[in-house]
């Protein structure tokens, strides 16, 4: 049999004249021989009855000051995938197609425990291949499975794009021919964000690759996880828009033969910039050490980096707007002893490091405070973090980019022109990204956007 899975998000079924669409496209896909498999995200963004974010504001209002437990989170949070489920599942039986509507427990979607963004551990398809062979659509609620004891989990953001990658790499065996649509408010996978680049235009073909990468930087199209179990599985996909007829941009294994090209342009996430300048005289293994206690004390507490770099000097990283609070917390006035176990005759008996984030940090100069008394004994070395807050990461996206050379001097000689500093770069197999300030993020993106000739086709 032919199977095609078709995702739809949240303004695809937020209104009934969007359901309206979306069923518009079952219909059409059923008559053309194929037996579809439907994911639905909640209904809506923030404020609508049934969306995501409000569920979960409802037990927030219980009382704010005390979180609702994992698990029963995930079960409220999965409450509004349900709801759209069903609704677009009777839309559909209304217009005269059989339907069969299934939680993604029921759908046979097993993850593990890791309630809020569980991972997904195997998909049994053989309810599903056996409903598709009764004739009905199997409407499967996305952004959620269930641990082997039945507790209902989520998969995090762009969950619903996981499940329908996911179901589509479970029903491959099953099936002839096997495609993923993924069904949004725009025409496809475009080489920047139109709100910011009004030349950007939509790709007809992109790599999984170079959409996984795409979506790891910044563009919200596709979540990486979907195009990366895509790709591994070797499961077409295609993202379209459900309000147009548009073919929008087919997500394959190869899509330029080989040969490296420039596929997009992106911007990503608020971000602050932290650099660790290390006393000049510190020897060096006590500069990996105060390195690597920073990163520990990170993943920890699960706060994600990124653009790290490290020198004799120093080493830096970046972090999300949001976790530098908690950063502060964690590492300003951290007290860090060194060498402290090497027995010595005279002092110093050891040595101490001192953090502080920023020029005016509490806890560093409290801490200073303290420690001053002691060096006659020790020795005190002081790592005050320089802060740089209001950043952002563009990143220049390409196929084959080792094979461009002055990819970076274009990208540097870019920013310089129009004035925009550069704090920090990076590189990868298909990007490369740089740091700053997100009030020239716009500028910067029409920039580069232009300078490696995305623009619409003369």
């Amino acid at each position: 049999m032919k199977i095609l899975v078709q995702k739809f998000g949240g303004t695809s079924v937020a209104t009934e004249e969007a359901r309206q669409k979306a069923a518009s496209k079952v219909i059409r896909a059923v008559q053309a021989g194929w037996h579809v498999v439907v994911v639905v995200s909640a209904i809506g963004r923030a404020g609508a009855p049934y969306a995501t974010d409000t569920l979960i504001q409802t037990l927030k209002d219980v009382d704010a000051a005390v979180p609702p437990a994992p698990r029963e989170l995930d079960m409220m949070m999965a409450c509004g995938e349900i709801i759209s489920t069903v609704v677009l599942a009777h839309t559909l039986r209304v217009a005269g197609l059989d339907t069969i509507a299934l939680t993604g427990l029921q759908a046979g979607i097993l993850t593990n425990y890791q309630f809020g963004n569980a991972r997904i551990l195997s998909i049994d398809p053989r309810y599903i291949v056996e409903m598709l062979g009764q004739g009905k659509v199997v409407l499967v609620a996305g952004f959620q499975g269930g641990t082997e004891r039945g507790a209902i989990t989520t998969l995090g953001r762009g969950g619903s794009d996981t499940t329908a990658a996911a179901l589509g790499a479970a029903l491959k065996p099953h099936a002839q021919q096997i495609e993923v649509e993924i069904y949004t408010d725009v025409n496809g996978v475009k080489t920047a964000d139109p709100r910011h680049v009004p030349a950007a235009r939509t790709l007809v073909q992109a790599t999984y690759d170079e959409v996984a990468e795409m979506a790891h930087q910044g563009a919200k199209v596709v979540h990486p996880r979907a195009a990366e179990i895509a790709g591994i599985h070797g499961v077409p996909l295609r993202v379209r828009n459900t309000f147009d007829e548009e073919l929008g941009t087919l997500i394959t294994a190869d899509s330029s033969a080989g040969q490296a090209r420039f596929t997009g342009v992106t911007h990503t996430g608020k971000l602050v910039y932290l650099r660790f300048p290390l006393p000049l005289d510190s020897p060096e293994a006590d500069r990996a050490r105060v390195e690597v206690e920073v990163y520990r004390l990170l993943e920890r507490e699960k706060i994600a980096v990124h653009l790290t770099s490290a020198s004799d000097a120093d080493f830096a990283f970046a972090v999300e707007r949001t976790h530098l609070p908690r950063l502060k917390e964690l590492l300003d006035g951290l007290v860090l002893p060194v060498q402290l176990g090497v027995v010595r005759r005279q002092p110093p008996f050891g040595t101490i490091y001192l953090l502080g984030i920023g020029p005016k940090g509490k806890g560093f100069t409290a801490q200073k405070g303290l420690l001053e008394g002691a060096r006659a004994y020790i020795a005190l070395g002081h790592v005050q973090a320089e802060v740089i807050e209001n950043c952002t990461m563009v990143s220049v996206i390409a196929s084959g980019l080792e094979d461009i050379p002055g990819v970076v001097f274009r990208t540097l000689g870019t920013l310089d022109a129009i004035g925009v500093p550069v704090y920090q770069m990076a590189d990868s197999r298909h990007s490369i990204s740089a740091l700053i300030p997100e009030a020239d993020a716009q500028k910067a993106t029409r920039a580069l956007h232009e300078e490696f000739g995305l623009g619409w086709e003369k």
